[in-house]
This record gives structure tokens, sequence and C-alpha cells, in this order.
């Protein structure tokens, strides 16, 4: 076993979560050992051909981890072991919401636009970045350019932005992809609905947490009445320029937003949360042309991070 590899308890609890595989003739070569090679990338951000030969082809590598990405497996492995922690009790639920800025590689440019794909009358998953729909193997579909595939322009040059909720223990509970030049506070609200924990056994998923902690950029009244509307309490301070409009309107002005200084001192664990991401150099830098499949690494990342926490 190599530095960085899956350990036999590691494997044990991802093993029963994983399609059939390591027949002869069948469709998947041994499971642990392509995994192995997919977080060896994931940590040292090599390039895929130059992955160490016990790993396998590493095209087969590649491919495993193409479409994982984009059939929602990494999601779903994600998904069951943050269920196992919930049910031993061991989830924070006071949620730190915040995002940080990815420099992507210059070869992650130039991906071929899609092919233009009739989204049904009602259904609006094309309309927002990184949401669209799934293909088994090639990922999302009807989508092309740079803001389809998040990447934009900001003070750091050619970045992707990641958006995330973390835990009181600095693990990461829902994730979203952007463009590096949209605003955090718009997408407060789409980042907790990618909140969802689903129960073992009877019951829906936990979608609510019990306290959100977010930084000013947060701080317009739609993100308040969407926490209020959804009966979340809510620790996020006002900006000065919000407190001074609200004071020069009078009584018209309403009441000051309720703010706990000493709670809010826990928001940092989405910090550290951010660092232990970036601790996976694929992470740190985007090297991949489509966003789907760097979701696939931020969310192989985040797994390990709830492994090993």
């Amino acid at each position: 076993m190599g530095r960085g590899d899956l350990t036999n308890a590691e494997w044990d609890r991802l093993e029963s979560f994983l399609p059939p595989g390591g027949a002869r003739g069948g469709r998947w070569s041994d499971h642990r050992r392509v995994i192995n090679g997919v977080l060896y990338r994931v940590r040292t951000g090599v390039q895929w051909r130059d992955l160490p030969e016990r790993f396998g082809p590493w095209e087969t590598v590649y491919k495993r981890h193409r479409r994982w990405s984009a059939d929602g497996t990494w999601t779903m492995l994600l998904s069951r072991i943050q269920a196992a922690e919930d049910a031993a009790g061991q989830i924070d639920w006071d949620v730190s919401v915040d995002s940080t800025a990815v420099r992507a590689h210059q070869h992650a440019a130039g991906a071929r636009k899609a092919l233009a794909v009739a989204v049904p009358k009602g259904d609006r998953r094309g309309d927002e970045p990184g949401r669209s729909g799934f293909e088994e193997t090639d990922g999302p579909v009807g989508r092309s350019g740079q803001i389809g595939e998040c990447l934009g322009r900001s003070r750091g040059g050619f970045t992707t932005k990641i958006h995330l909720a973390a835990d009181g223990r600095c693990r990461p509970l829902a994730l979203v992809l952007t463009p590096g030049h949209y605003g955090d506070g718009p997408q407060l609200e789409r980042v907790l609905e990618q909140l969802s924990v689903p129960r073992i056994g009877v019951g829906r998923p936990r979608t609510r947490p019990d306290q959100v902690l977010a930084d000013k950029a947060y701080t317009s009244r739609k993100n308040r009445r969407y926490l209020r509307r959804r009966g979340i309490r809510h620790t996020i301070p006002e900006r000065l320029d919000q407190q001074r409009h609200r004071k020069n309107r009078g009584s018209r002005g309403g009441r000051p937003t309720g703010f706990d200084s000493e709670r809010y001192k826990k928001r940092n664990t989405v910090e550290r949360t951010i660092n232990r991401l970036k601790g996976f150099r694929a992470v740190a830098t985007r090297y991949e042309k489509r966003a789907y499949i760097y979701l696939g690494t931020v969310t192989l990342a985040a797994l390990v991070i709830w492994l090993r926490t």
C-alpha cells in the first residue's frame, strides 16, 4: 500500500457501495486499485499519463474517474458516508458557508463546445452553471463556453470558484462550482439547496442545519428572507453601509439584525475546510477542461476528508 492509498478500514467502508466488478470479462477492473490511482492523481496533481504503473493503465483510471464524475458515483459515495456519520451523531450541524477561488491552469481552457440539446418546457436545469443533466459516459449535456464550464476572469486571473458549506468538524457538506467572477452572496441558496444527508433506514434526508454562519458577503436581505422562510437560525454580520442606510430611514428602516459575536467565531471551520481541500493539488489548481470532471475531483477530495476525520 502506497502513501495516500485507501487503508483497509477505509476500503471496508466504501466497498459495499460500489458497483459490482472484478469478475473475468466483466465491465469493471479492480475498484480499489483504480480508486487509489485517482486518489494519487488528485493528491499530487500529476498528468494522467504519468500515473505509476502499479495503478494499471492510465486510460482505465482516467475513464473511471470521468464516468463516475458524470453519473454521480462520487457524490453517492460521499452522501453514504455522510449518512453513516449522521446516524452515529458525528455531524455538527452548525454549518458555515464560504467560497474560494481556484486558479485554472492554461490547459483547462479550450474544451470543445457541446452540441445544443433541447430542454423540455419547464425544465430549468440548463439555466444554472454546473447543474445540467448528465449522460452516462460523456457528462453534462447542453453546455458550452467558459461560463458553462465554470471558468471566468477575476483578479486572480483565469479562475473557478468553489462554494461550499462545512459542518462544525471542518468537513464539506455541499459543493457548488461557478465561474471565478461570480459573487458569493447570490450562491447561498444554491449551496444550501445542495445540502442533503440521507437517513439510514426510513425518513427524509436532512436538509436543514441548526445554524448557518457566514461573512458579510452573504448579508443581503434576500438571503436573510430565505433563511427565515426555511426556519434556519443564522449569524451573519451586517455591512456598515447597510447599517447607515437603516438608521437614515428611521423607524422605516426596521429593527437591527441579531448578531452573536461569540458564535460567529466558529465560522473559521469553513476556512479550515478550504485549507484541507486545497491540500489536494488537483483541487488547488484546476487542470480539467470540463466542470463536471473537476467537480468530481473536488467531491473525491471531500470524500477522503470524511473518511479520514
